[in-house]
């Protein structure tokens, strides 16, 4: 299916219902990102309760801005992944050890089991899951100040 062959809406109980171009309805679909950190506007499945791909995305801002937003609001609400503005302090250089950290989503902490939990996804770009599971993204190294970069040293 391409980018406008298909009507989105909420249900009463705040469900993503779909509607194709046959009529055929689809409740309760769940928008899936293809490249979630690499390429996140771009290549979105939108897949049933079953798990079978009811619609493709090529790219969210093809879709009318009523839909995107909606797509845009659902993911918001189920992704969480603060992006490291500034690493303050570490307790230790051997692991575990807990990170003082900035992040987009303001001042946070994490605990790094092993240096295998660092993730490098390109020359600039890291994702760190902590202890909880939770994963926090490095989106370009080259942008951390030097005190940032000198501590993530350490552990690459």
């Amino acid at each position: 299916m391409s980018n406008a062959n298909f009507q989105l809406q909420r249900d009463s109980y705040g469900r993503l219902v779909l509607t194709a171009q046959n009529g055929q309805v689809h409740e309760g679909v769940t928008p899936v990102r293809a490249f979630p950190i690499a390429a996140p506007d771009e290549g979105l499945s939108l897949v049933n309760f079953e798990g079978h791909e009811v619609a493709w995305i090529e790219k969210l801002a093809d879709l009318p801005p009523a839909i995107a937003q909606l797509i845009e609001e659902y993911l918001a609400s189920r992704e969480f992944v603060p992006e490291i503005k500034r690493i303050v302090g570490v307790s230790s250089f051997a692991c575990p050890s807990t990170w003082q950290l900035v992040t987009d989503r303001g001042a946070a902490e994490l605990i790094l089991k092993g240096e295998e939990d660092i993730r490098r996804l390109s020359q600039t770009r890291l994702l760190i899951a902590d202890a909880n599971g939770i994963h926090f993204l490095v989106r370009d190294l080259t942008t951390l100040d030097r005190h940032s970069r000198k501590l993530l040293d350490r552990f690459l």
